[in-house]
């Protein structure tokens, strides 16, 4: 692993070491972590170990690495113009490995001490507005008044379920049959962290599900298939494919943008914030460990939150006039 220039190909493919591969089976054994998450903590290290090459260093010697390694390497990201969210995360990614290392005794300093994150823009998440998200998810949306085929009663189900829960794609795409209790209106849930939790169904949800349900059999020619939502092969739908009908779904709706699964996901916490409910029930609908996570929302109607406050807070005038 050297180099005479001092840099990097970006590139260039370099071999993973074992102290990184220890420390992502450790997430996947221990944490629980989806394969997205790992996929992501694998490319931000291997982009850090590319790094290192460079400079004649690798994460298979972390006792070698110090504080002006990260601050270099952060240093290059800013001038890659990388976005001050992505180099958060890359750090966070870091931490966590550092972190591994000093509890396996590997390193006597962590290297992230003093380390920040960029202070990123704030950015609220991009959500439809009650119309697009109704006009999306209606009967009239996708193939359904076309042809009424079982994959339009699946496409439905699923943006239904995505809008009307708040779920994550990859928590609908996890369900199996047994999670849907249409009878009681929920569904059990598996979230990040191997976290489980009960999602209430919306009453279109629940119609759209046992549309669904009842026909599923032909798109699942293996009877030991226990997968929800399945594609086209009777195997279960995955990220790209739901991706794909979530944005066709939009565009047959005649949404003027481009619309993604997440994009339901955020729609369904705005929409219950500007309906009145309050952060506590909007983070545990959302699966939300902390709820720092779930105040992203919350400047989205910030004309609201003010009414609230000028209504219910003592110091404020309205409220000494009521």
């Amino acid at each position: 692993m050297s180099s005479t220039s001092g840099k990097a190909d970006p590139a260039a493919a370099v071999a993973r070491p074992e102290s990184v591969a220890g420390f992502l089976a450790y997430l996947s054994a221990q944490k629980g972590y989806s394969q997205a998450t790992l996929d992501g903590y694998a490319a931000d290290l291997d982009q850090f170990e590319r790094w290192l090459a460079g400079r004649n260093l690798t994460l298979a010697a972390p006792q070698d690495l110090g504080r002006d390694h990260v601050r270099g390497f952060l240093a290059e990201l800013h001038r890659r113009r990388i976005a001050k969210s992505s180099m958060g995360r890359k750090l966070s990614t870091l931490r966590g490995f550092f972190k591994y290392q000093l509890q396996k005794k590997r390193l006597i300093a962590d290297p992230m001490a003093g380390i920040k994150n960029p202070k990123a823009e704030r950015r609220g998440p991009r959500a439809l507005n009650a119309d697009e998200a109704v006009a999306l998810v209606s009967p009239a949306a996708g193939q359904a008044a076309a042809d009424g085929s079982v994959e339009a009663c699946r496409d439905l189900a699923l943006a239904e379920l995505l809008y009307g829960s708040g779920l994550r794609v990859s928590e609908a795409l996890g369900l199996d049959l047994d999670d849907v209790d249409l009878s009681q209106g929920i569904v059990r849930v598996m979230g990040k962290g191997g976290k489980e939790r009960l999602s209430p169904l919306s009453d279109a949800s629940r119609e759209r599900l046992g549309q669904y349900q009842r026909r599923r059999g032909e798109l699942a020619p293996e009877l030991t298939e226990k997968a929800l939502f399945l594609g086209a092969r009777g195997g279960r739908l995955n990220r790209r494919q739901a991706a794909r009908i979530i944005d066709t779904l939009a565009k047959e709706a005649g949404l003027a943008r481009h619309a993604h699964p997440h994009m339901l996901r955020h729609s369904f916490a705005t929409h219950m914030l500007e309906s009145g409910a309050d952060l506590r029930s909007v983070q545990e609908l959302l699966g939300h460990a902390h709820l720092t996570t779930t105040t992203r929302y919350t400047h989205l109607d910030l004309a609201r939150i003010m009414r609230i406050y000028d209504k219910a807070h003592p110091r404020s005038d309205e409220s000494d006039s009521s």
